[in-house]
């Protein structure tokens, strides 16, 4: 056999095998994917609720494309900021693991920091995770990892009354 033929033959055997190490690999990152934090679309929420350590829980509607803070006096609501919320139920989660795998008191869920309800889905933030800016969320009896841009603050950062 030729030396060109064999640097030839060899060439190819090694990007089949590239070609077979990577398929391995693309099948193997789709049986890890995690999913999203909850099945909802957040375009579609239209209620949320929102409960912060020593504040009053705050209530949220949405009317006709833009939300409303409906304690008391409905008053207009900053509908970004409660976009950044509702965008919450999507959030790619980075790992899933049982509750019993945690003492919640450890890591921030006894009781939560935040509670987001977002048209009856409760999602309730604990700590900052060590590995990295992660919070854990409990939903359900599962303890999920989300990017802390997830975790909830006031969103009452400005309002506007009803006259």
């Amino acid at each position: 056999m030729k030396r060109a033929i064999r640097q030839r033959l060899i060439l190819l055997l090694a990007v089949l095998a590239l070609l077979v190490l990577a398929g391995w690999q693309l099948q193997r990152d789709a049986r890890n994917e995690t999913g999203p934090l909850t099945a909802i679309d957040p375009a579609s929420v239209s209620h949320i609720t929102l409960t912060l350590p020593g504040t009053p829980t705050m209530h949220y509607e949405k009317r006709d494309g833009h939300w409303w803070r409906t304690d008391g006096t409905p008053a207009r609501a900053n509908d970004a900021r409660l976009s950044d919320l509702a965008d919450a139920a999507a959030a790619h989660v980075l790992s899933w693991r049982p509750a019993s795998d945690f003492d919640p008191a450890k890591i921030g869920l006894a009781p939560p920091k935040a509670v987001l309800d977002l048209d009856g889905q409760t999602l309730e933030f604990g700590e900052s995770s060590v590995t990295g800016p992660q919070h854990y969320v409990r939903v359900g009896q599962r303890i999920a990892l989300v990017s802390e841009r997830y975790m909830p603050r006031s969103p009452a950062t400005q309002t506007t009354e009803l006259h």
